[in-house]
């Protein structure tokens, strides 16, 4: 019996270390080549009428790093001046905890980790996510103009509730 037990954790350590998260990305939103190898998934985000540009999602792994659920929603919570309203959510999804930040104001970013350089977008908004797999976080940021990142936010909630790790 204990050896059977013993053999059935090494499987389940096994399938934690191949399985991925997986996700159903909504039709309108367009795919990007991924800019780094940190990058699991890039999209394009239909900009609402009026706005300048497109919004961008972006799905993150480090290899089972990038900090704490805390350090990323304090972090991310940074790239913003003049704040309006940030909200933070929990949900669990199909087995994951997924921790949420909503914020919303002037984006103030590094242009490029460890960049001099920032952004300087007012009214711009971020819903980002934090999702907790047995292999590890991803890191989920969709960010754009306010009201292109309204526009998609039932959207967003769709792919956040299709995640899944296998």
């Amino acid at each position: 019996m204990v050896a059977m037990f013993a053999s059935f954790l090494v499987a389940l350590a096994v399938i934690a270390q191949t399985a991925t998260l997986t996700f159903t990305k909504p039709s309108a939103w367009t795919d990007r080549a991924a800019a780094s190898s940190m990058r699991v998934a890039e999209f394009a985000v239909p900009r609402a009428s009026g706005d300048a540009e497109d919004g961008e999602l972006i799905v993150y792994y480090f290899g089972g790093g990038g900090g704490s659920v805390e350090a990323n929603l304090q972090r991310w919570t940074s790239q913003f001046e003049s704040i309006r309203d940030p909200a933070r959510t929990m949900m669990t999804v199909n087995g994951l905890k997924l921790t949420s930040l909503d914020v919303s104001g002037t984006y103030v970013a590094e242009m490029r980790p460890g960049s001099s350089e920032r952004y300087n977008k007012p009214g711009f908004r971020m819903r980002a996510t934090v999702v907790e797999t047995p292999k590890g976080p991803y890191f989920i940021k969709l960010t754009g103009p306010a009201k292109t990142i309204e526009g998609a936010s039932a959207a967003f909630d769709q792919f956040l509730h299709s995640l899944a790790f296998k």
